[in-house]
Parts: structure tokens; sequence; C-alpha cells
């Protein structure tokens, strides 16, 4: 009927400044080689930085129903969304649940989102925290790396990419949050914001070559996050 799903690529963002590349920008072309009468929404789209699926409508009455459903969603508990993420590590349990308050922070002339592990009840109420919660499986894993399935129950910036540092297994082609996961003597630790500045990820001589790349095009690599499925009402 009125929906259209397409596979996104990483790195293409949503919405663009005038002139630039975006998913908003190619939508008149797409109706016009579509042949369809209406302006096409967007519905629902993975993040700039992630692949899969985006889901569009030509019909506004549509849209605005299951945007609405997947805000309801949320506040139910449900998962509507489910992302595929390959990690640089194997989480220690099988599957799980993170939480934590996420919020925006200054370092520099950068804003940065980092975890608060102590919720207070003020910054709460004044909503500079988030309480924040994403469901975890592994669905396998080789190399040192695992394939995770993520069902985030709320929707924060980078919310996966942080909770995945939080589970010692950075996402791959993570180089805004990766350098948070530290090692001594192979031992995965979490590094505070303020002692791990940003930096392309690093990854062993092993996992390079499997990957077939060199060092100096590492951060070539984009995030390996996937929308993977929508459940539509």
């Amino acid at each position: 009927g009125a929906l259209l799903a397409l596979n996104k690529p990483p790195g293409l963002p949503i919405l663009g400044r005038p002139g630039d590349l975006s998913l908003d920008a190619l939508l008149p072309a797409l109706r016009q080689r579509l042949g369809l009468a209406a302006e096409l929404h967007v519905v629902k789209a993975p993040a700039r930085e992630y692949s899969g699926l985006v889901l569009l409508s030509s019909c506004y009455h549509t849209t605005k129903k299951l945007q609405q459903f997947f805000t309801n969603a949320r506040l139910k508990g449900q998962y509507p969304a489910t992302y595929r993420a390959i990690t640089v590590g194997v989480p220690a349990e099988v599957e799980g649940e993170i939480r934590t308050g996420l919020c925006w922070q200054q370092h520099g002339d950068r804003a940065m989102v980092v975890p608060v592990p102590a919720l207070g009840r003020r910054s709460l109420a004044r909503k500079d925290v988030k309480s924040t919660l994403t469901r975890y499986r592994v669905l396998g894993t080789v190399g040192g790396c695992a394939l995770l399935q993520l069902q985030p129950r709320t929707a924060f910036p980078e919310q996966l990419q942080v909770h995945l540092t939080l589970l010692l297994c950075p996402a791959l082609g993570d180089h805004e949050h990766s350098s948070r996961v530290g090692r001594v003597l192979g031992v995965p630790f979490f590094l505070t914001p303020e002692t791990a500045p940003t930096r392309t990820q690093v990854l062993d001589e092993e996992l390079l070559s499997r990957l077939g790349l060199s060092p100096r095009r590492l951060h070539h690599l984009p995030l390996h996050v996937h929308l993977q499925e929508l459940v539509l009402p």
C-alpha cells in the first residue's frame, strides 16, 4: 500500500543541509522513479552512522499513525525495532540488559554522550539525564568477535554504541566510543571519557588481516550496527 522499505548504507544522514547528500534530498527522485503521485515521508530510519531498514510512507495519516505506534510501544516496554551489531570482544553473558543514564557532556569544543551510572531524581526530573535500556543476545562468536541482537527500549543518540562499550565490547567501526575500552594483560576495562580521548578504533593484527585492512585505512571502516527488523501493528 502506502509503505516502502529501503536498506540504507552507513554514513547516509536522514536530513541534511541544502545541497548535501541525504535520504531526504533523495526522496523526490525516488518518488519520480517509482511513479508515485504523493510525497514520501520518513516513518522510521536508523541514525546516520547505522545501516539498515528505512520505512517510508506516501500517506501522511499512515506516517503519523505508525510514528505514534513506535512511541507507544517503547512506553509499553515492547521492542518493535531489532538491530544487529558486530562487536570487538564477546560479552561475558550470552544475553542480558544494559541499563544506565545517558547525557550530553561538553569536552573541550565538542559534546559527547556519556554514561551516568548513578541516577539522581533531580537530574531525571530536569531531564539532564535520561534513563536508558537495551536488551541484547549473542547470536554467534568467531575470532574474538560477536554478532549481537540488540533491542533498545529507549531512544537516545548513540545509545547502542555507549551500551556496547559498557559491555566492554565496542561495535566494530566505532571510532567515537571504542577508546573507552582499555586492556591490561588482555583483560578489558572501562575508561572514563576524560581519560580516553576519541580516536580511530584500534584492532589487533589478526583481525585487521581477516578484514583485509591496513592500519592506515582503518578510519574508513564503517560502524557495524544494522537496523535488522521492524515490527508493525
